[in-house]
C-alpha cells in the first residue's frame, strides 16, 4: 500500500513545478536532487546542501540552468522509499532540508487554539475533553476568525475572558501580540516521505498535525514551501506547556517532504496563502480519518510568521524551515465515545495538497522508528570525502 501511495505522491502540475529533495544513494550518502516526471538529478555540482542552495538570490533559476546528471528513475525512488521495501542499490527519500533549523508556528488557527485551549483545561485527559470543549466553547464561541491578533479587538476580548477566569496560555499566543515559534526539531533529524514517523511510547492521547512548511535561508527570505507532520502529543502538551519540548521533539516525531517547490513564476508566496492541505489516515483496523487545513483561514500571514521567527534579535546562519501550524483538530472517536482520536502503531498517515504531492509515513512508537545517527558531523565527512566541500 505504502508503496502505490509513494507513487502517486507528486504534484498535479508537476510540468511546470520547478522540485528539489534529497535522496540516499548508497556509498555516497545524502544527495541534493532536482526532480521532474522523468527522474530525480543530482545538484551536487552547483551546491552541496539545500542550506547553500537556498542562499543564491534566484534557487529556482540556478536549478532550471544547471545541467545536473540523472541518478535514477522517479518511480523507483518513490517506490524504494517505503521501509519495508528498500534495495539498497536504489536511492530512497530523506527530508528535503538538511542543515536548516527546524522551527514551527503554533496556535495559529482558531479551530487549533480553542483545541490547545481544551488541551490545557482537560490537563491532557482525553477522558474529559468533549465536556471541557462545550464548557469553552459556550463563553468564547468557536469562531474568532475576525479577530486580528494583537488588535483592540483581541486586548478587549482578552479583557472579558480574564475576568471570566477562561484566559489561557494558548489564547495569549493566539490572538495576542507575539506568535508562539518553537523549535520543532535539530537540524538534519526530520524524515522524509516513506519514512516511518514516531509517536512516544509513552502517549496515550496524540494526532499528526498536517502543515505547509516554508523553506527560508539566513536573510529571512522565503524561496519555496513543502508539506510537514508535525507530530503531536496532546496529553503530554495538555499536563503542562513546559512539557513542549518531549511532547514535540522525540525520535522520528517530525517529518517533512516530498519535495521543497521552489518559488518560481508558476508557484509563490500568494499560491501559499491559499492551499488547501487534506489528511487521511488510514488504521491497521480499518478505520479512517478524514481531515483538512485550509492556508486562507490562518490568523497570521505567513510573511507575518517568518518576520517573528527571525530579525535583529535572531538569526539563523544557516536557514530555517518553518512549519506554519494547522486547523486540524481531530474530536472523531476510535475506541470509545468521548475518547476522540489517537494513533496505533501501523496506521498510514497521508497529507496532501495538489500543488505540493503528498507526503505519507507510517507510524510506530518513537523507541522503535530506527535511530537517528546520521548528523550534521556525518554529513561534512561525506562531504569532504566526495570532495565537495571546498
Amino acid at each position: 500500500m505504502i508503496p502505490d501511495l509513494l507513487a502517486q505522491s507528486m504534484p498535479v502540475d508537476i510540468g511546470s513545478a520547478t522540485l528539489v529533495g534529497r535522496v540516499w544513494v548508497m556509498g555516497e550518502g545524502p544527495v541534493l536532487v532536482r526532480v521532474d516526471a522523468q527522474g530525480v538529478y543530482d545538484l551536487s555540482g552547483l551546491v552541496p546542501t539545500c542550506t547553500e542552495l537556498l542562499e543564491l538570490h534566484d534557487p529556482a533559476e540556478a536549478v532550471r540552468a544547471f545541467d545536473a546528471p540523472l541518478i535514477a528513475g522517479l518511480e523507483p525512488v518513490l517506490r524504494n522509499s517505503a521501509p519495508d521495501a528498500r534495495d539498497p542499490t536504489v536511492p530512497w527519500l530523506l527530508a528535503p532540508c538538511d542543515l536548516q533549523a527546524v522551527k514551527a508556528a503554533g496556535v495559529t488557527f482558531v479551530a487549533s487554539m480553542l483545541e490547545r485551549v481544551i488541551e490545557e483545561q482537560a490537563r491532557g485527559d482525553p477522558a474529559q475533553a468533549e465536556s471541557v470543549r462545550q464548557a469553552v466553547t459556550a463563553v468564547i464561541g468557536d469562531d474568532l476568525a475576525a479577530i486580528r491578533p494583537g488588535s483592540p479587538e483581541a486586548a478587549q476580548l482578552k479583557a472579558v475572558l480574564l475576568d471570566r477566569g477562561m484566559w489561557s496560555q494558548y489564547l495569549e499566543v493566539g490572538i495576542g501580540p507575539d506568535a508562539e515559534i518553537f523549535t520543532k526539531a535539530q537540524p538534519m533529524s526530520a524524515v522524509g516521505s516513506g519514512s516511518q514517523v514516531g509517536i512516544h511510547p509513552g502517549s496515550e492521547w496524540n494526532n499528526p498535525e498536517p502543515e505547509v512548511v516554508l523553506a527560508v535561508n539566513s536573510r529571512g527570505e522565503v524561496h519555496g514551501a513543502t508539506l510537514g507532520n508535525d507530530v503531536n502529543l496532546r496529553d503530554f502538551e495538555g499536563r503542562s506547556a513546559l512539557l513542549l519540548g518531549k511532547a514535540k521533539d522525540n525520535n522520528a516525531s517530525c517529518a517533512i517532504g516530498p519535495f521543497i517547490r521552489l518559488f518560481d513564476r508558476h508557484f509563490g508566496i500568494d499560491d501559499v496563502r491559499h492551499l488547501e492541505l487534506s489528511l487521511h489516515v488510514q488504521g491497521p483496523e480499518g478505520f479512517e480519518l478524514h481531515g483538512s487545513s485550509s492556508l486562507s483561514r490562518i490568523s497570521r500571514d505567513p510573511l507575518d510568521l517568518v518576520a517573528q521567527a527571525c530579525g535583529d534579535h535572531h538569526q539563523y546562519p544557516d536557514g530555517f524551515m518553518l512549519f506554519l501550524g494547522t486547523m486540524f483538530a481531530p474530536t472523531q472517536d476510535r475506541f470509545a465515545p468521548g475518547q476522540g482520536f489517537t494513533h496505533l502503531s501501523g496506521d498510514i498517515v497521508s497529507i496532501a495538497t495538489p500543488r505540493l504531492g503528498t507526503l505519507v509515513n507510517p507510524v510506530v512508537t518513537s523507541d522503535r522508528a530506527p535511530a537517528w545517527r546520521y548528523g550534521t558531523a556525518a554529513l561534512m565527512r561525506d562531504l569532504a570525502r566526495r570532495g565537495l566541500l571546498s
